[in-house]
């Protein structure tokens, strides 16, 4: 259990966001949305107060919401098809991927990371008894499957794949996922495919769920996240898909650690998946991102690879600097250009020194023109 003590991405995060205010900084670091939620799912909170949804809701999570889950996934443009025993409603994604975890390991078994990745992967792994193992993603941010392969032993007993991906902004397609099953079919090894940002995929590029695979839909746990569509994280609702029997295995876990999810929250959600249009929360999203990559080229930092997905664009800063490492750079934008944002480094359970930097793009349009005309006058 120590072992957890020794991750310390979180704190490096907030510290971040603590310069960048500490300094008067345009904020840029976390993906935490600057804007206000739908006033039409404001107004759906307030009936929910209305209606007396104050009470617990079933362990799979309130009737209404897994209805309108069900045909929110089947108007997709890639249909998932799901019933009502292949949902759960759960507090949030990372109770989700800890609670996951702990329904398949056991002490001593092994999970593969690809990295970079979410800080929380690891420390949910050790917490659960497994043990991390990370797999590094080329330079351009591509799976290496033959580096893949080689991760995978005989303790192996899950994957952890996160598309679109958090932070490289890449988006697995289904030739992706065929390219893993082809490495674990014929061993006991669970997927937890974590999709929260599947609303945020770009320029015509659709979202592929891992629970369209056929086969891998037996073994996966696939984590999706209310917070992150609709901007309202503070909520603490997410949802998760999987088979009937991991769905039993999942339930009868979350039972005995949360029971249940908000349930005001689930009330509101359930009414305003009905009138939610997916496709214009990602243009919205998408002008955002099309205007922080025209901007950041009237600067010295290069976006290599525009973002397919996420709310998040990688830089490489090496024009500014040769020499100092991603921490410092971040840490000396932050204080002394006024612009924050976060090393690639933070996403790695080593902490090695990248050329790169994460911006976020889900911020206000003003916020995002004034921070990158900052950045062209002063670096």
């Amino acid at each position: 259990m120590e072992k957890v003590y020794g991750f310390t991405h979180y704190s490096f995060f907030t510290e971040m966001s603590e310069l960048a205010s500490k300094h008067n900084s345009f904020d840029l670091s976390l993906g935490l949305a600057d804007f206000d939620i739908d006033i039409r799912l404001k107004n759906l909170l307030k009936e929910a107060a209305d209606y007396g949804t104050h009470h617990y809701e079933p362990l799979a999570g309130n009737p209404l919401l897994i209805e309108s889950v069900i045909r929110f996934n089947l108007k997709r443009e890639n249909s998932i098809r799901v019933n009502e025993n292949e949902i759960t409603i759960t507090p949030c994604a990372t109770f989700t991927l800890y609670t996951a975890l702990k329904c398949i390991l056991n002490p001593g078994d092994e999970v593969i990371v690809i990295q970079p990745s979410y800080y929380t992967y690891g420390p949910s792994i050790v917490l659960n008894n497994g043990i991390p193992v990370y797999c590094e993603l080329n330079d351009d941010f591509t799976v290496d499957w033959e580096k893949l392969s080689n991760c995978i032993s005989e303790k192996t007993k899950a994957v952890i794949v996160n598309s679109p991906q958090n932070p490289t902004g890449k988006v697995w397609s289904c030739h992706d996922w065929n390219q893993l099953y082809e490495l674990i079919q014929h061993r006991e090894i669970y997927l937890i495919s974590e999709e929260i940002y599947d609303t945020y995929c770009y320029d015509s590029i659709e979202h592929y769920s891992s629970f369209l695979h056929p086969e891998l839909k037996k073994r996966t746990f696939c984590i999706f996240s209310f917070g992150k569509m609709f901007h309202s994280t503070g909520w603490k609702v997410s949802y998760l898909l999987a088979a009937e029997d991991l769905t039993s295995r999942f339930r009868c876990h979350q039972q005995y650690i949360s029971y249940s999810a908000n349930a005001p929250c689930q009330y509101a959600i359930a009414k305003y998946l009905e009138i939610f249009d997916p496709y214009q929360n990602r243009i919205i999203m998408q002008k955002k991102r099309n205007l922080f990559y025209e901007l950041i080229k009237d600067t010295p930092l290069v976006a290599e690879h525009k973002a397919e997905g996420t709310v998040f664009q990688m830089i490489n800063f090496r024009n500014v600097s040769k020499t100092m490492t991603d921490v410092e750079f971040s840490k000396w934008l932050t204080i002394d250009k006024k612009v924050s944002c976060l090393p690639l480094s933070a996403f790695s359970d080593s902490k090695q020194n990248s050329d790169y930097i994460r911006f976020s793009f889900a911020k206000k349009d003003e916020l995002i023109i004034n921070a990158l005309e900052h950045l062209r006058k002063n670096l």
